[in-house]
């Protein structure tokens, strides 16, 4: 079976659990609307990756570990995505879930997510060390000092910086990404925080540039927002070509900062085309 397969079960069947008879049915419709249909899965297939890379030995633990990772990523999409914060109508091209479903129900649904995540480690069959160090990643990736709880939190600060907000809001969950995958191989996850901290601080300035130069067709939630909510931004802080060049330099660390591995060639190939992907279309000529 293929890794998007993989993972696409494996999200299928941890929202299975939670949407059985007694959950009040219009909380797991938001949830599930939430996850699919699936976006890039970058983080998951990023943890798969560096799975591969360290010889993964046990599937269905990086199945858990890589289905934790979306379901906390789409957590913070809904969240991120609430009237107190982004105040996004749209996500993937579709009404958010606190449109579709109302706020109170986008709240729970992003609580119950959260939840779900540790439970789909904590389900997993293998080496209990290898699950206890996947919860003990995982919750430093979302919450405090440096998880993305954190980092959204720096947005309610009088003075950021630049490098913490984007280390936390979006390299929490990347460094958990690549971390989570060697833990799930059973080797030291520590020489892979690096290889995340690289490809998250790459995918906000990416993200940064989408926001400043893409439309809403093409990336399928608004755009303009950094501006918006006078938000820090790589492009607001460097410029476009900055951000550009800036951006250029983080893929090429990342690839750099892969430890030694017999399988890294797929995980190479898969930082380059992220960063590939990520990029407005009428700046691709620039990033290449």
């Amino acid at each position: 079976m293929d890794v998007t397969n993989r993972i696409e079960r494996a999200l299928t069947e941890a929202l299975n659990q939670a949407d059985m008879a007694g959950c009040p049915p219009r909380l797991a419709a938001a949830m599930r609307s939430a996850v699919f249909p699936r976006g890039a899965r970058v983080r998951p297939r990023l943890c798969h990756s560096v799975a591969l890379a360290c010889g993964e030995d046990n599937p269905g633990i990086t199945e858990a570990a890589g289905a934790a990772l979306e379901l906390m990523h789409c957590a913070s999409l809904i969240h991120d995505d609430l009237p107190c914060f982004d105040g996004a109508d749209l996500r993937r091209g579709r009404p958010s879930v606190h449109k579709a479903f109302g706020e109170p129900l986008a709240v729970l649904a992003g609580d119950a997510m959260i939840v779900l995540a540790f439970q789909t480690i904590a389900r997993a069959e293998g080496q209990a060390d290898r699950l206890l160090k996947l919860t003990q990643i995982i919750g430093g990736a979302v919450g405090v000092p440096f998880g993305i709880v954190a980092g959204q939190a720096w947005e309610c600060e009088t003075e950021i910086n630049l490098a913490h907000y984007h280390r936390s809001k979006t390299g929490a969950l990347f460094v958990a990404a690549t971390a989570m995958g060697a833990a799930s191989a059973g080797s030291d996850p520590e020489p892979w925080r690096m290889v995340g901290e690289k490809i998250g601080e790459a995918y906000q300035v990416a993200d940064d540039l989408r926001d400043a130069a893409a439309d809403v067709e093409e990336i399928g939630k608004p755009v303009g927002q950094d501006v918006a909510h006078d938000r820090p931004s790589a492009v607001r802080e460097m410029g476009i070509d900055g951000a550009i060049y800036h951006l250029k330099s983080l893929v090429r660390g990342a690839v750099e900062a892969m430890p030694e591995c017999t399988n890294g060639n797929e995980l190479r190939s898969l930082i380059m085309s992220e960063a590939t992907r990520l990029v407005p279309a009428k700046l691709a000529a620039t990033a290449a």
